[in-house]
């Protein structure tokens, strides 16, 4: 008989979820750690101006346009009067560029939750596999329309994915959608320390400027009480973690890290979110270094997930923030492998839900 460790103990390489373009589309909604997300419930820090300016600027964003004034409609500054969309800029987008950990996504998610209307909140490899399931023009009729698009994590791992949503941005822009979205980098440096292709180039300069750019300075909120690695556990006491998780009825996974780093290769990350459906935490035997960059960035993108889940991390071996090894963190993702290591200690240090 099936013990009730073993009923409730899983392991992530045993699935191999896939989701369909419908199920992309509706999970296209804020992660549920942002489901009351608003404009009044985050904190700016008083130190940083420009968290308070970037949280009144998304708040205007979001204000109903000004009517159309009355008296005819051929004079041209009346005309541009009306056009003229909340916020005070004439472009249809808001860009916030900012380091991991000052409220970026809280404050995409406030955007989100202020806007009436249909509109949709997903990362950028969310819409790239939306265009990958229903094609180009499928994505395009799905979205089109949308009073907003909120996009998060912009990537640059690829010029050619890049390459199509800024022409994806384009398209929806000029159909009346506005966009937020959000990244560790300006819009005017994509790409730098990676691509240097003159047509990529020129596809980043054409998104910039449909955006209203705005820095976001502060420090890491997720380290302001957490110092040092993440945390480690030795064996016994990893088993008496994942024990204590399994004696309150909590769902937990239990996996050794090589065998996740080389499942993961299989799946693709739009499909990360279904790894780890229903988990409520996760344990990773024998952490080791990395030195292949295509097993990092696909991990980070795991973490991603697991963080926007809150699921906590019970690891043994190498400090899972001390992971990324062969000068990766000097290279061209240095910003994401770092926001990496901040989510990292966080789901390290939390608490199992309850």
């Amino acid at each position: 008989m099936t013990s009730d460790h073993h009923r409730r103990s899983a392991r992530l390489v045993d699935r191999s979820p896939s989701i369909s373009g419908p199920e992309l589309v509706a999970n296209l909604v804020p992660p549920p750690q942002f489901d009351h997300a608003s404009f009044a419930s985050y904190r700016p820090d008083p130190e940083y101006p420009s968290q308070e300016e970037a949280r009144e600027l998304l708040r205007n964003f979001t204000a109903p346009a000004a009517p159309a004034p009355r008296g005819g409609f051929f004079g041209f500054g009346r005309k541009k009067a009306a056009e003229a969309p909340a916020g005070g800029s004439d472009r249809p987008g808001v860009y916030l560029d900012g380091g991991f950990g000052v409220g970026k996504t809280h404050l995409l998610a406030a955007t989100w939750h202020a806007t009436a209307g249909r509109r949709y909140f997903g990362t950028f490899i969310q819409y790239t596999a939306l265009v990958g399931a229903l094609g180009y023009n499928g994505a395009v009729g799905v979205l089109q329309g949308a009073r907003l698009i909120c996009i998060d994590e912009f990537e640059l791992d690829d010029p050619g994915d890049t390459m199509l949503m800024t022409r994806l941005i384009g398209d929806l822009t000029a159909t009346g959608s506005r966009i937020v979205a959000t990244s560790n980098t300006p819009p005017n440096a994509l790409g730098e320390g990676r691509f240097a292709a003159a047509d990529f180039m020129r596809e980043i300069q054409a998104m910039s400027d449909r955006f209203t750019a705005v820095r976001i300075d502060g420090v890491d909120y997720r380290q302001r009480d957490i110092e040092g690695d993440a945390i480690v556990l030795s064996d016994e006491a990893y088993r008496f973690a994942l024990a204590d998780v399994a004696a309150s009825g909590e769902r937990m996974t239990d996996d050794d890290f090589s065998a996740l780093i080389a499942h993961l290769a299989t799946v693709h990350p739009s499909s990360y979110v279904g790894l780890i459906e229903g988990v409520q935490c996760i344990g990773l035997r024998d952490v080791h270094e990395l030195t292949d960059q295509s097993a990092a960035l696909r991990f980070v993108a795991f973490i991603d997930r697991v963080y926007d889940a809150q699921i906590p991390l019970r690891a043994t071996g190498t400090p899972l923030t001390a992971i990324f090894g062969g000068g990766m963190l000097d290279g061209g993702y240095r910003k994401k492998y770092l926001r990496c290591i901040s989510r990292l200690n966080a789901l390290t240090a939390s608490e199992v839900a309850g």
